[in-house]
């Protein structure tokens, strides 16, 4: 299993020494633990997809450490920068294009002329700016199954296949980044994330256009069936079935709550943000509870239930 380490910075040295060298390594960061390799060294790249069993047509996050670093990979036009400078470091990425001559491997960009970058909070920035190139890091864990938001989540799933996870407790937004891109003046939501979509909107003074499910895929997250359970999922339920387990929302339960096979609630003060921090925690609960079935009470679409509820019918998608 991977060796588990701290924060502390001969940690965080030991962690950019093994990236350096072409390793994989676990890492926090503030929506969900990633898993990073040196996104310029294609052999530590095709390692992520190996031990995630990713499709290699999906694309990565390229993590930077300042907007000094992005401006080396991707070409920024007005509207970006504006949002880089406002929101990063932060749950944004934006999908930019690629320098010419852009020391990123294809592998990251699944063979687009465009690259998802974002600068992300916590000891993930620390770590970028010693090794001094940028980290692919999708999230820490199986291709298509619930993300990790603990060391220890990574390391029940993953940890075989890992050289080292960096302890960071547990993550503070709890859902992956909002990922926008600018075409022709105007704002593109390719998946909502940690960073509502109304504050884009507001800050920028024009609406995140939506793009159809069906769309192509264009940064991560965008596969139609995406963090999933074992268990089947049941959506916007109003009763329980026999034989459920139910993942709550708010003050009032779904009626037949009480004969649940397990039950967990997001939030009982129907707090979204508490809600997104629990999200893929309280999934792998009810999913290792054994029920066939979770069933999932409504939540609102307003705010980070954009996201919530994106991840929540992308795990309730027909599976391959």
């Amino acid at each position: 299993m991977a060796q588990i380490i701290s924060t502390d910075i001969s940690s965080l040295e030991l962690a950019a020494n093994a990236l350096g060298t072409g390793k994989l390594v676990a890492l926090p960061t503030e929506t969900v633990y990633g898993l990073a390799a040196d996104a310029t060294n294609g052999n530590a790249v095709a390692g992520i997809f190996s031990a995630k069993g990713r499709p290699h047509f999906n694309p990565l996050i390229a993590h930077m450490a300042t907007l000094a670093m992005a401006e080396r990979y991707v070409q920024f036009d007005d509207l970006s920068r504006k949002l880089a400078t406002k929101f990063w470091p932060g749950p944004l990425t934006l999908v930019l294009p690629v320098r010419d001559g852009a020391e990123i491997h294809p592998l990251v960009t699944a063979g687009l002329t465009t690259l998802a970058i974002r600068m992300p909070r916590g000891p993930v920035r620390e770590i970028i700016a010693m090794l001094d190139r940028p980290l692919a890091a999708p999230s820490a864990n199986s291709s298509g199954r619930i993300s990790a938001t603990s060391a220890q989540a990574v390391q029940d799933d993953l940890g075989a296949k890992l050289d080292l996870i960096v302890d960071g407790g547990a993550c503070v937004v709890g859902l992956e980044s909002t990922i926008v891109k600018i075409e022709n003046g105007q704002a593109f939501l390719l998946r909502p994330g940690g960073l509502a979509a109304e504050e884009i909107e507001a800050f920028l003074g024009q609406p995140l256009h939506r793009l159809d499910q069906r769309a192509a895929i264009q940064a991560p997250g965008m596969m139609a069936s995406h963090y999933a359970p074992d268990a089947a999922m049941r959506l916007n339920v109003s009763e329980v079935r026999e034989g459920e387990a139910l993942l709550g929302f708010g003050a009032q339960r779904a009626a037949g709550a009480e004969n649940a096979a397990a039950v967990l609630n997001l939030s009982p003060s129907g707090d979204l943000h508490e809600a997104a921090v629990h999200l893929f925690d309280y999934m792998k609960k009810l999913d290792a509870a054994g029920a066939k079935t979770i069933a999932v009470e409504p939540v609102p679409h307003h705010g980070l239930g954009e996201a919530i509820n994106d991840r929540l019918s992308r795990a309730a998608a027909p599976r391959d």
